[in-house]
């Protein structure tokens, strides 16, 4: 059913007709694809052949994103299912799979962090991130929240209220350390808990981020009525002091809304032309226990705002239920604009929950009047995002003004080099865009060169390895785009002056890239920026905003490669006493350092502790043994 290399549907409307009669009026998923076969977008529809269709009419309604994607579709492919809600559980499970380029609409510029439990390990760790991309399978995330300071003080109450691992690695091999004796942790690292029991304190914290907190109190409550009935006095105390942070928890950080014993979810929006700010509260027992935000980078229609809000609006619901626990769907949504596939949803939700779910678009009362206060709050964000917004586009216009560049340098590079005489020398590459940190680009370089060593250093070298390993693909391949590439930067700074600026010229020039190429140095003493061939530096204000933006740079590539080098140094001084040791290769001084964690405990492991070690046989164990007790002690 797929076409290879293939014209355009939209550019060959006969072919187009016979295959819009083909896909049936029945629920199912649509495959978009392009020329090569490669998947562009996948949707769901209760009527498969209306929804397609609705694609290539010829109406002002699509969005530009939208447009774009129609004008690549080569094919069209579809799975039929049985029920709309089967077809809305299939379309998630193969844009999680494909993750098709048209599908993406939230943004992940890690503005708002997760709270992430690891459900996949024996003894699950509860954190927070900004990275959803770090977990297993098992592993569970909560948010995003918009308060980081919220999220972060219900942690820090949480782990005093209930004993949990405090530390993410043991801080002593052989015994707990001081909070298993203030009763703050288990004893996680010495395994003084059963994993059973550990999992069963996690799935009560859980119950906090999921809303549950007041059904968690219940829950507390019951137990220790039966602890004081059977004279464990001591017991039912401490799950009385946690009930009573529980309810100090409630107090602090929930906000009372009007009466209401319904739980629900209210969803809204604010947008300008660029990006959609989301607000998602949570209200459970007409209390307010959770406000999470999402940032989606669709542009609104200013014809058809509802249209496309609708659209936004149902995009996040699906992603975030599809993540949700049962218990967490609510029996209620309230939403500001109507969903396109809002039947479909509710019907989806209803089968997870296992109970009825609405979706409701309310228009008068109390429930607008919550609405209203989510759309504001988005409307904050937004601004909020706006001002930066401002402030970014000053400061790149002020530089491609200082730099006479043709257009605003939209992604901008830096490079920078870290040693100590030489010695664990590294490079870095940091990447800005639209004048923000976009840290998924961040490479880091072991510098190769042989002439590079403890002792003798040069960073004009170093630097030119780092350009030359950074751009040689581009060298290699004539073909391969440049300007307009994502993937190819509008300007490149170097930290430092003329000379570490002519090392990377020199190299620029002799891969021939020079040409589609901006660079420029910033020198650190005077903030003084330099262009290739000139002899003085620009004449600029240190504190201009273009200027600004630079150091910024800059100092975010200093700060990368240092703490790179810093960390090949700590790995190297690790190693520098197991090398010693015959028969110890770099393979098991790693597996020998992943088992210990530190020197100061192999050397306080024992021969049989050591013997444990994966790799580490009895012959070896006696050796590492000898070398750190010379004198048999």
């Amino acid at each position: 059913m797929s076409a290879t290399k293939t014209l355009p549907l939209v550019k060959d409307p006969e072919r187009l007709s016979s295959r819009l009669k083909e896909i049936p009026g029945e629920p199912g998923v649509y495959f978009m694809k392009d020329e090569s076969d490669r998947i562009l977008y996948i949707g769901k529809s209760k009527k498969l052949r209306s929804r397609v269709r609705s694609y290539f009419r010829d109406t002002p309604k699509h969005s530009h994103r939208i447009d774009m994607m129609v004008r690549l579709v080569a094919d069209i492919e579809f799975i039929v299912t049985d029920t709309e809600a089967e077809a809305l559980a299939l379309e998630a499970n193969l844009v999680k799979q494909h993750q098709p380029y048209f599908n993406v609409l939230l943004k992940d510029d890690k503005k708002y962090p997760y709270l992430l439990i690891t459900w996949s390990e024996d003894y699950p760790r509860i954190f927070i991130t900004r990275n959803r991309r770090l977990a297993k399978e098992k592993d569970k995330y909560y948010g995003p929240y918009v308060d980081v300071g919220l999220l972060r003080n219900t942690l820090h109450l949480v782990k005093r209220i209930f004993p949990l691992r405090q530390r993410p690695q043991p801080l002593f091999k052989d015994r707990p350390c001081l909070n298993y004796d203030l009763g703050r942790c288990p004893g996680v690292c010495q395994q003084l808990i059963s994993k059973e029991e550990y999992r069963k304190i996690v799935q009560k914290v859980a119950m906090v981020f999921q809303g549950r907190t007041q059904e968690l109190i219940d829950i507390l409550s019951g137990n220790m009525e039966q602890l004081a009935e059977a004279l464990n006095f001591e017991a039912a105390a401490r799950i009385r002091d946690q009930i009573n942070g529980l309810k100090s928890l409630s107090a602090d950080q929930k906000v009372s809304l009007p009466k209401d014993t319904v739980s629900q979810d209210a969803i809204a929006l604010a947008a300008d032309d660029k990006h959609a700010c989301i607000q998602l509260f949570q209200i459970r027992a007409g209390r307010l226990v959770g406000r999470l935000g999402f940032i989606a980078e669709s542009p609104l229609l200013s014809g058809e705002k509802g249209v496309e809000a609708g659209a936004i609006l149902q995009r996040v619901l699906e992603e975030h239920y599809q993540n949700a626990e049962a218990v967490e769907i609510p029996a209620e949504i309230l939403v500001q604009h109507e969903l396109p596939d809002g039947e479909m949803l509710a019907e989806f939700l209803t089968l997870r929950r296992g109970r009825k779910v609405s979706i409701v678009a309310p228009q008068r009362q109390i429930k607008a009047e919550l609405i209203e206060m989510v759309e504001r709050n988005a409307g904050y964000e937004l601004q909020g995002m706006q001002k930066l917004g401002d402030r970014n586009r000053q400061a790149t216009q002020d530089l491609a003004d200082i730099l006479d560049l043709p257009d605003l340098p939209r992604r901008i590079e830096g490079y920078d080099i870290s040693h100590i005489q030489g010695s664990n020398a590294v490079g870095s590459q940091v990447v800005f865009i639209d004048g923000l940190p976009a840290k998924q680009h961040y490479r880091h370089y072991k510098i190769k060169n042989p002439a590079v060593t403890t002792g003798h250093s040069d960073d004009f070298a170093s630097l030119a390895e780092v350009i030359r390993r950074r751009f040689r693909k581009y060298a290699e391949d004539s073909k391969l785009q440049r300007v307009g590439n994502p993937d190819w930067p509008d300007l490149v700074m170097i930290d430092g002056g003329k000379g570490q600026l002519s090392a990377v010229v020199a190299v620029l020039q002799e891969m021939n890239l020079l040409e589609d190429l901006r660079v420029v140095s910033l020198a650190k003493q005077r903030e003084e920026i330099f262009l290739p061939g000139e002899s003085f530096p620009l004449q600029t204000d240190a504190e201009q905003p273009g200027v600004q933006l630079l150091r910024r740079l800059r100092d975010e590539a200093h700060r990368f490669a240092v703490s790179f080098h810093r960390q090949q140094r700590s790995d190297k001084l690790k190693r520098s006493r197991l090398d010693e040791i015959p028969g110890l290769g770099f393979g098991r001084q790693k597996q020998l350092l992943e088992h210990f964690r530190s020197i100061d405990y192999i050397r306080e492991a024992t021969r049989e502790q050591l013997a444990q070690a994966p790799g580490i046989g009895p012959h070896l164990a006696q050796q590492i043994y000898e070398y750190f007790h010379p004198n048999g002690g």
